[in-house]
């Protein structure tokens, strides 16, 4: 199965997990309210809201998911994740108004005795039924987001836990109300109001890191460090840097590599560790490689030497007795502040291979006038 078709299975996966998810918060949601409204439970409302809330967090992961795998344009060179994190913290900014809409309405009644409700055995008996089936929903989800190595599977299956967790908390608080504490319901509704605030100041918290590009977690840049070293070739990893963007991941690294190898296999050791943080690291959705030749990260010490042209134009007239099209193919290497020379001669400008060691003993010499030249190697070719 190619990458692709396993990207449609995974979304079609993440759907119908998401679509009976939110099925069974629609259908808990309409019961809650309904219930709480016949049945006197101010705390039950609000427990309703917060099933709505989660059916809000069902259809924003359904949309997530769809837009997921879309591939990036022009204006959108690195995706479309942030679609996903400005969403997400609209949706908290929302939750955390509804709980201080809930909450100010619960104390107005706890200020207000005789306005209090007096809920009855149907309203429990509804908050008994949301636990039991958000408690289902909860580890149905975490079943799948295991299974799918889904992050956003896995929040959203937490979200569904805490929406069991606060219908404990009206269960206690209507069965208080019955056995004569009538200020326990309301007292359930500004607790069940706290935790959706929680949830609202989480989402706009963990989206907003995501806007000012956080670092990915420790444990995780560790694995990503881990993975580069086990690549043969790399001797050192320095500048890691890596951004969340939604669910996925951006890593942008310097690996070192042995100074003297060719362009094309420090390229090859680079695209080995692209890929292989793209095949080991679930979160890690694109990598840039930077191949050094040596540690830069505290700023580079050939900045001041002269480029390829003016090395060349300066070596003509150093090796005057030289042909200019094998000075003009020189090797040079940039290291530690000066430049290395690797000059391939062919042989036949030699009239007796004996000459060849005087040659080069020459060319050093001559080449010594230029500050920033610490070697020079000569091979001769036939």
């Amino acid at each position: 199965m190619n990458s692709n078709m396993a990207q449609q299975h995974r979304y079609r996966d993440v759907r119908k997990v998401t679509l009976i998810g939110s099925a069974v918060d629609f259908l808990l949601g309409v019961a809650k309210i309904i219930a709480g409204w016949l049945a006197n439970s101010q705390a039950l409302i609000a427990d309703g809201i917060h099933s709505f809330s989660d059916l809000l967090t069902d259809f924003f992961v359904l949309y997530a998911a769809k837009h997921a795998h879309k591939e990036a344009d022009e204006e959108h060179p690195y995706g479309h994740g942030r679609i996903e994190t400005m969403a997400t913290v609209g949706l908290g900014i929302v939750l955390a108004g509804i709980a201080c809409g809930i909450a100010y309405d619960s104390v107005r009644r706890l200020n207000e005795p005789e306005i209090l409700l007096a809920p009855g055995g149907l309203a429990l008996a509804v908050a008994v039924g949301s636990v039991v089936s958000k408690e289902w929903v909860y580890r149905y989800t975490v079943a799948a987001a295991r299974r799918l190595r889904s992050d956003m599977l896995m929040a959203n299956a937490w979200h569904s836990r805490s929406d069991a967790i606060s219908s404990i908390v009206v269960v206690l608080g209507i069965a208080g109300t019955m056995y004569g504490y009538p200020y326990l319901d309301a007292v359930a509704a500004v607790v069940v109001a706290a935790m959706i605030a929680k949830i609202g100041f989480n989402l706009v918290r963990s989206s907003t890191r995501e806007l000012i590009d956080t670092a990915l977690e420790r444990d995780e840049v560790d694995a990503i460090r881990k993975n580069i070293f086990d690549v043969k070739g790399v001797r050192s990893v320095h500048m890691l840097r890596s951004r969340k963007s939604a669910g996925d991941a951006f890593v942008d690294v310097h690996i070192q590599v042995d100074p003297l190898v060719s362009v094309s296999e420090g390229h090859q050791i680079g695209d080995a560790v692209r890929r292989r943080l793209l095949d080991s690291v679930d979160v890690v959705s694109d990598v840039t490689v930077h191949i050094d030749p040596e540690n830069d990260e505290s700023g580079s010490p050939c900045d001041n030497l002269p480029h390829r042209e003016k090395v060349i134009e300066a070596l003509k007239l150093c090796w005057p007795q030289i042909p200019a099209s094998a000075i003009e193919t020189v090797t040079l290497h940039y290291l530690s502040g000066e430049i290395q020379i690797e000059l391939d001669l062919p042989i036949w400008i030699l009239s007796d291979t004996s000459e060849a060691r005087e040659l080069v003993n020459t060319l050093r010499k001559a080449s010594d006038t230029l500050s920033y030249v610490s070697d020079v190697q000569v091979r001769f070719k036939v």
